[in-house]
This record gives structure tokens, C-alpha cells and sequence, in this order.
């Protein structure tokens, strides 16, 4: 969704109204950038999920996930983005995906019976 152009509030400066507008734009391509990489991996971990239902894995790794979640936190600082929040950023993510691995297991069980 893209943001229609607003009219210019009176006494704003046409160029800072302009820089504003190419500033919204980056952040709209940005964005989408992001639903595609979130698209991406999660087309990865349906893969996980699959390969772990047919050998009867658990859908969670802890293990896994805290070396995740360290690893991101580094890249954040690295990156200068508050580690906190990478940190819930990630763990939302790993919600997620736990939950469509726990689907995938449960749809396997079925098709077994």
C-alpha cells in the first residue's frame, strides 16, 4: 500500500515535503523487501518443519533457537539496531514457525492413522 501524496500543510517548505515523500518511498521498498525475505524463510522452515515431522523431531530446538537469538542480537549491535528488539523480533518469528512445525506434525499424525 502506497501513501497518496498529501497536499502540503500550509507553511511547509515544497523541498521538505519533497524529501519526506522519497523518504516514505525508501521505507515503502524496504518494507517489501522484508515481507519478501520474511516469505523466504519461511518457505525454508516448511521445509524443517516437513523434514522433522517425518522423522518425528520436535518442532521446537531451544538449543537452536538461543544460539538464534545470540547470533541475531550480535548482528543488531553490529548493524546498530537495539539488540532488544531483534531479540523480540526473532522470537516472534520463532513463535511462528514453531507453530506452523506443530501444525505440519499434527497433519502428518493424521495422515498416518
Amino acid at each position: 500500500m502506497t501513501d497518496q501524496p498529501t497536499p502540503a500543510p500550509a507553511g511547509i517548505d515544497h523541498a521538505v515535503l519533497a524529501e519526506l515523500t522519497r523518504l516514505r518511498e525508501s521505507i515503502d521498498n524496504i518494507d517489501a523487501a522484508v515481507v519478501h525475505m520474511l516469505a523466504e524463510r519461511f518457505k525454508a522452515t516448511q521445509q524443517v518443519g516437513r523434514l522433522k515431522a517425518e522423522h518425528r523431531l520436535p518442532p521446537a530446538d531451544p538449543e537452536r533457537e538461543r544460539r538464534q537469538i545470540a547470533r541475531l542480537r550480535e548482528l543488531a549491535v553490529s548493524a546498530n539496531l537495539d539488540p532488544v528488539f531483534a531479540e523480540k523480533f526473532l522470537n516472534f518469528i520463532i513463535a511462528e514457525v514453531i507453530r506452523h512445525h506443530e501444525a505440519i506434525a499434527g497433519d502428518s499424525g493424521r495422515a498416518e492413522a
